[in-house]
């Protein structure tokens, strides 16, 4: 999006439902009022809604379905998640390019969005099909003090906020399956892929990597799906707002990361546990489509491994598998 452009928006978001007169915009920008309409054209060719009224100016009637920059930071209200946000129409992955830039020393809360992947990927190096214009892919860079292995606890952040920005956009109830699934009505809505850089003593960045499937139908997802799989839109009937959603999830990351960094694993570990989709309930763990392990879930330990009870009374500490409930 063009400085330009970006301006207007901006006295467009000052103005609330007011009227922006040609001559502010002329001013803000230097140029002729005639260049003026010319920007407000090329606005309403993006999917811009701007009704003109002479005596009074142009107004804002609607925004298009899009993650720009512009859009995103206008419902963006953090302290440190998003402070600086980038958003690309289309890139091979957010993850890849989110560490790239931490690599070349990207702050803490470095975000990266696109509307479009080519090679979107999820847990194990499996495909996550990434279609333009319908979903949330994101990656945020986290420099946390902390040690290696408590690193997969970030992980269960991106979960409880991802649940939590559907439970405030939508009159959804998702759940969260272990490891890093979130769930609605039994079919996966969002997944969480972690990456990260560290020495032995500590880490040096984490990259937390989340896909949502917003606005997704049903004959854009693939058919070799391993889990079944649906979006917010199918599930609820309506669209949802990408910019919207994206700010709200990056919203409810910062206060859950503030906290985790203030109180350590154990408030988000309760939290995850309450969502659970196997809260309560017997559960079987797979590796590599062989069933390995069955009997109650016991929920998740300090470092986020899953706990199962079996027949026998004894807690087993499992770090990896698919988990089904029964």
């Amino acid at each position: 999006m063009s400085i330009a452009a970006a301006t207007i928006l901006r006295l467009f978001r000052e103005a609330g439902s007011g009227f922006v007169s040609g001559e502010l915009v002329s001013r803000e920008l230097r140029v002729s009022r005639t260049a003026v309409w010319k920007h407000i054209n090329g606005l309403r060719a993006a999917g811009y809604k701007i009704e003109a009224v002479p005596s009074r100016g142009y107004h804002l009637i609607s925004s298009p379905d899009i993650l720009s920059t512009e859009e995103v930071r206008e419902r963006l209200h953090t302290a440190r998640i998003g402070r600086y946000l980038l958003c690309r129409t289309e890139t091979a992955s957010t993850n890849a390019d989110a560490f790239q830039l931490a690599e070349e020393g990207a702050e803490e809360g470095t975000v990266v969005i696109a509307d479009s992947q080519s090679g979107g990927k999820g847990r194990r190096g499996r495909v996550w099909s990434s279609p333009p214009g319908v979903n949330l892919y994101c990656s945020v860079v986290l420099r946390p003090v902390i040690m290696p292995h408590a690193a997969p606890q970030l992980t269960f952040l991106s979960a409880v906020a991802v649940a939590r920005a559907i439970e405030c956009t939508t009159a959804l109830k998702p759940e969260i399956k272990w490891p890093n699934d979130v769930l609605i009505n039994g079919r996966k809505v969002a997944g969480l892929l972690n990456e990260m850089s560290a020495e032995t003593d500590g880490i040096n960045f984490v990259i937390l990597g989340i896909g949502v499937n917003l606005n997704m139908a049903q004959a854009q997802f693939p058919a070799d799906l391993r889990t079944p799989a649906t979006s917010l839109l199918l599930e609820q009937g309506l669209p949802v707002n990408r910019a919207l959603f994206a700010a709200t999830m990056l919203g409810e990351l910062d206060r859950l990361y503030d906290g985790f960094l203030a109180c350590g694993f154990g408030p988000v570990r309760d939290e995850w546990q309450q969502r659970c989709n196997a809260a309560g309930r017997a559960v079987v763990v797979s590796e590599g489509g062989t069933d390995t392990d069955h009997g109650m879930f016991c929920g998740i330990d300090g470092d986020g491994a899953l706990l199962v009870r079996s027949s026998d009374g004894v807690v087993k500490r499992i770090l990896s598998g698919d988990v089904r409930v029964i």
